[in-house]
């Protein structure tokens, strides 16, 4: 990279704006090419631009693409200020900015909504103050229009797009999720199947292992009963499945193991808690009517708590030692709640 001549080296520390006249200068070209410059770029692009006068906000000059965006022509427009060519809601903030303009003697670029025949349109305007050649106070604003609003419809359209697309991917992974969902639970009871209650437990004692904490695994086993048909199975499973759902909370699982065996696991919870618990689902069951057929076909349960780790420290010795006391509350006649014993570590 080459240093800048010498002529141009205090136009570069001076700053962008400020540099334009001594450039002008330094390069040898008249400053009149800046306005030219800006005028060419304003009708090659078709945007709307104008001088006006800053003591009363009449448009002195405007090109016709200024004079478009009024709907009028140009020798309507030119005399006229903002509050004689837009509705009265409009004219004030564009009278406040160029206002603004002329205290700080500062280019300045803001953004406009304005009603058009046409629906609304959005614009930013590019305003600068013409200093005369005394060095006086500008009595002259320029201002150049840029339309926002096929940017602004298209921006809306994309984001349009990209909520919809983002939303769509959301209802497809609640349908996959449901999918998956359905494949791991029991079409009856509505709850989780035998094949995925081992990633279940097994889950359930990592994160117990990891965090130091307890949980409770409680085997259920519904009560044998006479004479009790297919459809009266299938309507005490959907009683059973309603009333486990309906009493363990989002963290907890329930499983349906076998015909007549269920499993749930209650996460933090200790033996203590857990047996107060389940000793109210087994009195709520047994108070439950279930009908068939206009006759009461009500069931009972049994169950067998135990909890990691204090009866047991393993997924085989946990289900070993659940089972052990689901066997002991079937002994003492069924409709029990019966506890694991706690194991104790030789001293």
């Amino acid at each position: 990279m080459t240093d800048s001549p010498p002529e141009l080296q205090h136009i570069e520390d001076a700053g962008v704006e400020s540099s334009y006249p001594s450039l002008s200068h330094a390069l040898g070209f008249s400053a009149a090419a800046w306005g030219k410059l800006l005028l060419a770029h304003a009708e090659r692009g078709r945007l709307p631009f104008a001088i006006k006068e800053i003591a009363n906000g009449k448009y002195l000059w405007v090109n016709p693409a200024m004079a478009a965006l009024f709907g009028r022509s140009v020798s309507e427009v030119i005399g006229a200020a903002d509050a004689d060519l837009l509705p009265a809601g409009q004219w004030p903030a564009l009278r406040s900015v160029e206002q603004t303009v002329a205290a700080q003697r500062e280019v300045m670029v803001s953004e406009h909504k304005l009603e058009h025949p046409n629906g609304r349109r959005e614009f930013s305007v590019m305003r600068l103050p013409l200093e005369p050649a005394d060095g006086g106070a500008p009595r002259l604003l320029a201002a150049l229009w840029t339309d926002l609003s096929l940017q602004r419809r298209l921006e809306a359209q994309l984001n349009q797009a990209l909520s919809q697309l983002e939303e769509q991917q959301r209802a497809n992974e609640q349908l996959r999720r449901q999918g998956q969902d359905k494949t791991l639970r029991d079409d009856t009871t509505g709850l989780y199947n035998s094949a995925y209650f081992d990633d279940l437990l097994r889950r359930e004692i990592d994160l117990s292992s990891r965090e130091h904490r307890e949980f409770a695994l409680v085997m259920i086993a519904i009560d044998a009963a006479p004479e009790r048909s297919a459809e009266a199975e299938s309507r005490v499973l959907e009683a059973l499945g309603q009333q486990l759902r309906g009493n363990t909370r989002a963290m907890d699982s329930s499983c349906h193991l076998t015909a007549t065996r269920f499993a749930v696991l209650l996460s933090g919870v200790g033996l203590a808690t857990a047996h107060v618990r389940m000793e109210s689902l087994r009195r709520q069951c047994a108070a439950q009517l279930v009908v068939l057929n206009g006759k009461d076909i009500g069931f009972r349960v049994s169950m067998g708590v135990a909890s990691f780790p204090h009866t047991a420290d393993s997924q085989e010795a946990l289900i070993e030692a659940a089972e052990r006391a689901l066997s002991e509350a079937q002994r003492r006649g069924g409709n029990h709640v019966a506890l694991a014993s706690i194991r104790f570590e030789p001293v």
